[in-house]
């Protein structure tokens, strides 16, 4: 796997450092679009609606279009907002798991330690497991901030994405507002069809039919002499990372300062009610 980011895990004043991978692949067959006489590929030229020229990719900038203007933000601009200099991924709060909402999850990505020791990583992933907890953290990947759910798969720590509030639609439909009467009788028989359809899910046990078939269709074109030759390179970025502070250490401060939070909200709350 190739990390895609490097930085520290947060909370409190524990700095966990840690390498990000993508938990997922896409296995579809990729196609394009080629000129079918001798398999030339298509290519779209960046062409200015002003001007007219055509325009290295080097000379793009990015635009925030309204009805009155475009404002060009270029990459130095973008570069220069303090989100995309972060190399942290920070804890705002511990919540019960069964909180998360399953629509609003998106990208996995695993999480390794990244350090001498991986005490610090194997602590969260332990304390975790034991409270039943999921961490609700921020980051910045690819400039742009993110929540995310911080969980336990196994041994790893797994970094979920999730989609902001505002993101996920309400299901009004007015068909569900009716009074539906559902019998006894029917219920026990689709209880009984969904006994018949039980099994432990084991998702090796499914297999993408189209994509087999594509390939199937691919291999057969190039036994008979049908294919071209074509190659296109990719070269993967890194990044560093944080260091580790005293565990113990930390452990013990975070939790000071957590009481004394309290404490000083319990306070205000005895001042407001006077």
């Amino acid at each position: 796997m190739r990390t895609i980011w490097k930085g520290a895990l947060t909370f409190g004043l524990v700095n966990v450092p840690v390498k990000v991978y993508s938990a997922t692949e896409d296995h579809d067959v990729s196609l394009h679009q080629v000129h079918g006489a001798d398999g030339g590929r298509i290519r779209y030229k960046r062409v200015c609606e002003v001007c007219g020229e055509t325009v290295a990719f080097t000379d793009i900038d990015r635009a925030y279009q309204d009805e009155a203007q475009t404002v060009v933000l270029t990459k130095d601009d973008l570069d220069a907002l303090p989100s995309e200099r972060s190399r942290e991924i920070d804890v705002v709060e511990f919540v019960p798991t069964d909180q998360i909402d399953l629509l609003t999850l998106d990208k996995p990505y695993y999480l390794e330690p990244d350090g001498s020791s991986p005490k610090a990583y194997v602590l969260l992933r332990k304390t975790l497991e034991a409270t039943d907890r999921t961490a609700i953290v921020r980051f910045t990947l690819r400039q742009k901030t993110r929540l995310a759910a911080l969980r336990v798969r196994g041994d790893v720590l797994v970094l979920q994405t999730l989609l902001w509030a505002d993101e996920v639609r309400e299901a009004d439909f007015p068909a569900l507002q009716e009074d539906v009467k559902i019998s006894d009788k029917e219920l026990e028989l689709s209880a009984t069809l969904v006994e018949g359809f039980s099994a432990d899910f084991d998702p090796a046990a499914f297999v993408d039919e189209y994509q087999v078939e594509l390939r199937t269709l691919i291999e057969a074109k190039i036994e008979a002499g049908e294919g071209f030759e074509a190659a296109d390179a990719f070269a993967p970025t890194e990044e560093r990372g944080g260091e580790v502070i005293d565990l113990m250490e930390a452990l013990r401060a975070s939790v000071e300062r957590s009481r004394a939070a309290r404490a000083g909200s319990g306070e205000d709350a005895e001042r407001d009610a006077v």
